[in-house]
């Protein structure tokens, strides 16, 4: 299994580092909104949603992309990320906490909120390409140092009706990890996140690490209730891809709405 992940990011990653520094945003869009779509249609089938009521979603998610995408002309994509970080900062804990129930219906709507927020997020943060690269690095740090620090010394469960393998000391362990990356990588490059504005950028930081776990734990706790181990299986050794993007589709809205705020 070790080998055919391996294999797998050998051939996904030169494509998609190729895709997102070498792609005008228009193709860039394009091609993400194809991993999107690949998404929605894990969500539908991960919420029980019949045929004709996924191929709704993904028209629906497809449409609200390209608005999102046009929004960003008229500077009103600000609302889309929006509602993306109120979904992650009010919904998702309560229905997690299971304080209020998540109907197949809210479920859907969720998906189509989280995938169209985390579409536009990479299409505009993509107009810097290195700087979106660093901040998914910032969610890729925190899902590795989580799962290393929590094998090695978790004893303390986080959700252990959600997802028993996650623990306060891979918490601990993320925000180590992203906090030595982030040191370093302001030592090699002192970058300019957001206009320079570096305690933005820590408050980003901070914040993208804590909604990438909560995106993870959000995923298990779908995939628990659909009673499925991986969201899919278009990626040999991986899984679906949900499986692959659960933390940063709720962390990049943040870092992209700071970004188009500062820019507006």
């Amino acid at each position: 299994m070790l080998r055919v992940r391996v294999l797998t990011v050998l051939v996904v990653l030169p494509l998609f580092l190729g895709a997102l520094f070498a792609l005008p945003q228009p193709l860039w869009g394009g091609a993400m909104l194809a991993v999107v779509v690949a998404g929605c249609l894990e969500w539908g089938r991960l919420t029980r949603l019949s045929a004709p009521t996924r191929a709704l979603l993904v028209a629906i998610v497809v449409l609200g992309c390209l608005a999102a995408g046009w929004a960003d002309r008229t500077g009103a994509g600000a609302f889309v990320l929006s509602a993306a970080l109120v979904f992650w900062i009010v919904i998702a804990p309560l229905w997690l906490r299971r304080i209020v129930p998540a109907p197949a219906g809210a479920l859907a709507l969720a998906g189509s909120v989280i995938l169209i927020s985390a579409w536009y997020a990479a299409f505009v943060l993509q107009a810097s390409a290195a700087r979106l690269l660093a901040l998914l690095g910032v969610v890729w740090m925190a899902d590795t140092a989580a799962y290393f620090v929590g094998r090695k010394f978790g004893q303390h469960k986080l959700a252990p009706l959600i997802s028993p393998g996650k623990t306060w000391e891979g918490v601990a362990g993320a925000a180590i990890g992203v906090g030595v990356y982030y040191a370093l990588l302001w030592l090699a490059w002192a970058p300019s996140f957001l206009a320079g504005n570096r305690l933005l950028d820590l408050a980003v930081v901070a914040g993208m690490t804590a909604l990438s776990i909560e995106g993870d734990l959000f995923e298990s706790w779908v995939k628990r209730s659909a009673g499925v181990k991986d969201s899919g299986s278009i990626l040999p050794g991986h899984g679906g891809v949900l499986d692959r993007i659960d933390g940063v589709v709720a962390a990049l809205p943040l870092a992209a709405l700071a970004s188009v705020v500062g820019r507006g």
